[in-house]
């Protein structure tokens, strides 16, 4: 009796996940305890890649904030809000593909390109369909190419006080109401 007194309302407490609604995920009991081990793990094995590179920094950054609300947060719901990246499952799904890609990037090493390295450019000058529409960007207007003279030959400052004479309501920022 004493049993059926405790233990029921503390179940009725923690909610119980039934389905993910999404086909194929199906639900995680102990999701906290998977994330805290998968990011773990994420962190152990991102030390191969080298530390001035983005995806080390990109992976360590997110990793280490899913960590620790994971680390903070007892309940998958509380997780879920404040990660805001989908639920608990998808969240294990992608650290386990995360984990894959730092063994690929392992592997290729995208970072060990000699600086001598020289890339070969193959230009196709084959001729575009006529079923294709070439996009090509309308001319410029003669204003930009006022400015980039100005600023190629150093005379910036005489074209901008040259243009504020002519309309100083524009040239100052002011915006006139009609």
């Amino acid at each position: 009796m004493f049993l059926r007194r405790v233990a029921r309302p503390l179940m009725m407490m923690a909610r119980v996940k039934e389905t993910t609604g999404i086909v194929g995920l199906d639900v995680v009991p102990n999701a906290r305890e998977v994330l805290i081990g998968l990011y773990t793990k994420t962190l152990d094995e991102i030390k191969a890649v080298p530390e001035d590179e983005g995806y080390r920094k990109a992976v360590e950054s997110f990793t280490r904030h899913r960590l620790k609300v994971c680390q903070e947060e007892d309940d998958w719901e509380a997780i879920e809000k404040k990660l805001g990246c989908g639920q608990v499952e998808e969240l294990i799904e992608e650290a386990q593909d995360e984990l894959k890609l730092i063994g690929h990037m392992n592997e290729w090493k995208p970072w060990g390109i000699p600086d001598d390295y020289e890339c070969e450019v193959i230009e196709n000058d084959a001729p575009v369909p006529k079923h294709i529409p070439l996009h090509r960007p309308g001319p410029l207007p003669e204003e930009f190419y006022k400015t980039l003279e100005a600023v190629e030959t150093g005379t910036l400052k005489q074209a901008i006080s040259a243009s504020e004479k002519d309309d100083p309501a524009i040239a100052s920022g002011e915006s006139q109401a009609k």
